[in-house]
């Protein structure tokens, strides 16, 4: 929904329908930075993701397609609008409440083995606002299921499966003897609703990878869609340092019929805001992109008609999808917030400012390293981006933006408690140990926005600590500065994040 902002700011001057037209730079005011130029929001509560930035709210018909976007994006679609027969959410904003990380169900209890040990999972109604993705060893997907293991469903219909989470916990100490722990999260699909292949045993164990993945937040991705492509494949050739063990490479994915650098998802894996799949495979509404069911040959589609669903038609129009397109493109990126000059804060034994404070946890980010992955400023290029359906953004060309990413694949490891951050899932060039860098813009708001701080793809990390300490591979030689770092310059850095 639409906000108005909190404290007040220069406004802009633009014409709407040209790229030419210049906009008035936005100055922020004290005590913020601005992280993504003119889109920049200067807002902390818990609408920090979910505000419109300054060019949507200052023009008429901006404001009026976003605020039909925003209803699209957070309304529950209902069996007649096209939900279903499976599902992993209702809506966009179920999975991403706030335009953020809904809290997942992997950290919900849904019972208890024989033994005590806790088990979590999909549970039985409702969405688990996370993504469980199935294949083969040998990466192929299976007969009767797809990538995607749909575990919620419609009433009368099956869901595909469920999913249970063992959590196994295991106990560290930093050199200077502060105690962590990490925790790996042990999959298991029950419910099964086919057997496999022409036997009468559900799919073996033994055959299957599964990978889990909780919401994105949706902050700044108008600006991660207007990146200038050829800055990212400069940085790829750049990104070249032997001494720290780095060597970050672009994701290149065929999407809507041609090779393209992927720039969203865990695994930098599309080239566009996957409007049409997440209607398609999250919600089951078919589109001019995705026209079957994900469930088409399957049970579920008989179910469903016994339950009333009608196939005749397409649940959700392209203009609709472009709305919620336009939406995204349109969300405000919370400013930086430097600190107060008049809260104290104890550094090693003295008092210094909660701004001078932050300004070390900085300068413990950039000593860490992190900056060589987490890229602080990149540049939108000077068209700025363009919708699903054509529509063209000029307001977002030529910004000067802060997402603390370089948008590159990187192996993070495989060696942490044996698994390390490789889930064996392969999309397009990036392979099971290879993630894109997490753009940090917004982070320190999370549990502002969504009540938790669970980080990572599957939310194992559940403070910045551990997200920080499940860094492998390329990732191994920053966390090892910061492991050896003294406790108060640790606490700083994670307050530098805090601030982001």
């Amino acid at each position: 929904m639409s906000h108005k902002l909190l404290i007040p700011i220069i406004a802009l001057s633009f014409a709407a329908c040209e790229a030419e037209d210049a906009m008035t730079p936005l100055n922020a005011p004290e005590g913020y930075a601005l992280s993504a130029g003119s889109s920049t929001v200067f807002i902390n509560s818990s609408f920090a993701y979910d505000t419109d930035a300054q060019w949507v709210s200052s023009v008429p018909s901006n404001q009026k397609r976003f605020t039909k976007g925003d209803a699209l994006y957070d309304n529950a679609l209902s069996q007649s609008q096209g939900l279903g027969p499976v599902y992993a959410g209702y809506s966009c904003g179920s999975c991403h409440r706030n335009a953020g990380r809904t809290k997942p169900a992997l950290w919900t209890q849904t019972g208890t083995d024989a033994d005590g040990t806790p088990v979590y999972g999909s549970g039985e109604y409702g969405f688990s606002s996370m993504l469980v993705y199935v294949t083969r060893k040998n990466g192929a997907f299976f007969q009767n299921y797809g990538r995607v293991l749909h575990d919620q469903s419609i009433y009368g219909v099956t869901a595909e499966g469920k999913l249970e989470c063992r959590w196994t916990e295991q106990q560290f100490t930093f050199p200077d003897g502060e105690p962590y722990s990490l925790a790996y999260p042990q999959y298991t699909i029950t419910d099964w609703y086919a057997k496999y292949a022409d036997t009468d045993q559900p799919i073996s164990p033994d055959e299957l990878y599964c990978t889990v993945r909780i919401p994105l937040r949706h902050v700044g991705m108008g600006q991660i869609m207007a990146l200038d492509r050829n800055e990212i494949e400069a940085l790829a050739r750049q990104s070249n340092y032997p001494e720290y063990g780095i060597s970050g490479r672009c994701n290149y994915i065929n999407e809507r019929g041609k090779l393209q650098l992927g720039l969203s998802g865990n695994k930098a894996q599309h080239a566009d805001l996957t409007v049409e799949l997440g209607f398609s495979s999250d919600m089951g509404a078919t589109n001019s992109r995705y026209p079957e069911k994900i469930c088409e040959g399957q049970q579920q589609m008989q179910e469903g008609s016994m339950m009333g669903l009608l196939y005749d038609r397409l649940d959700v129009s392209t203009e609709d999808m472009e709305n919620v397109d336009y939406y995204m493109h349109g969300l405000g990126v919370p400013a930086r917030r430097l600190g107060s000059s008049h809260i104290k804060m104890t550094y090693k034994g003295r008092e210094i400012s909660e701004r001078e404070y932050i300004a070390m946890g900085e300068k413990k980010f950039y000593e860490a390293k992190c900056h060589l992955c987490h890229t602080t400023t990149l540049h939108t290029r000077p068209r700025g981006a363009t919708l699903l359906n054509g529509t063209e953004l000029p307001w977002l060309g030529n910004q000067t933006i802060h997402p603390y990413s370089d948008f590159l694949l990187h192996d993070m490891g495989s060696e942490i408690m044996g698994v390390g951050l490789n889930d064996n899932y392969v999309s397009g060039l990036a392979r099971g140990n290879e993630w894109r860098t997490t753009p940090l813009w917004g982070i320190g708001l999370q549990e502002k926005v969504n009540a938790h701080t669970y980080f990572l793809h599957d939310g194992r990390a559940r403070n910045f600590v551990e997200a920080i300490m499940w860094h492998g591979g390329e990732g191994e030689a920053s966390k090892n500065l910061f492991k050896n770092m003294h406790k108060d310059d640790r606490n700083t850095l994670i307050k530098f994040l805090e601030s982001l």
